[in-house]
């Protein structure tokens, strides 16, 4: 595998795990939407992805994004008589999210985005000094 291979295989997975990271802070933001009952809870997203498959030499293998699923459109039903949305028998709707998933998601997702942007930082470290052997003769 050569320096540029590992920069491009390392920046695929820079940009799916950003992917990843913006799609869980969008998750938690909308964590308290509430709804009336008569209309679809806010649906989370979730991130698929799958290795991709480059040349002999590397080049153009990596991880992408194959699909952004959305959870159901139920979530779950809280009773709240006082809030304003609430139907007649004082029920909202709530997404169906999990804040511990997220948290957990978002911890793995930040690793592995520093991960493969220490492995970028290698590599050109690598290919400077690879430039800079033969300046100083």
């Amino acid at each position: 595998m050569s320096i540029f291979s590992a920069i491009s295989t390392s920046g695929t997975g820079l940009s799916t795990f950003r992917t990843w990271i913006d799609v869980i802070a969008n998750n938690m933001a909308n964590l308290n939407t509430v709804k009336p009952t008569s209309e679809p809870a806010f649906q989370a997203q979730y991130v698929q992805a799958q290795d991709i498959a480059g040349r002999a030499d590397g080049i153009g293998a990596g991880v992408g994004i194959t699909a952004l699923p959305a959870s159901s459109a139920e979530g779950r039903l809280s009773y709240q008589p006082n809030n304003p949305l609430a139907d007649a028998k004082g029920y909202v709707r709530l997404p169906d999210i999990d804040m511990a998933e997220q948290m957990g998601n978002l911890i793995m997702a930040q690793r592995a985005f520093q991960a493969n942007a220490a492995v970028v930082d290698r590599a050109r470290d690598t290919y400077l000094d690879a430039i800079n052997i033969g300046k100083n003769r």
